[in-house]
């Protein structure tokens, strides 16, 4: 993707701005994110050394991953709705009669 192109990212999965939490199933409805590309690059080399014993074989390759650089623009759909904690259950203590029981 060329430097300066924007994207827009359509599949969310959890949107959080401090307390308020918006979590998808499996996708936040109406949500997006905008982004602009900064251009390719390549990620770390990784080595694949291939080697069988007691036969002459070895065979060494490298890979380079290719990935694009994005920078987030803008979130749309930040009206998430604050999480609820769950209801803690409280047991009753029991009443102590005069006989101990």
């Amino acid at each position: 993707m060329a430097e300066g192109n924007t994207v827009e990212l359509d599949k969310v999965l959890l949107i959080a701005d401090g307390d308020k939490v918006k979590v998808g199933t499996p996708t936040v409805d109406g949500a997006k994110v905008v982004a602009t590309s900064r251009g390719e690059g390549k990620g770390k080399k990784i080595i694949v050394f291939k080697y069988k014993p007691k036969s002459t074989y070895h065979r060494k390759t490298g890979h380079r991953q290719l990935y694009t650089r994005l920078i987030i623009d803008k979130i749309i759909g930040l009206e998430a709705t604050p999480v609820v904690p769950a209801k803690k259950v409280r047991r009753r203590k029991k009443e102590v009669t005069q006989n101990g029981a």
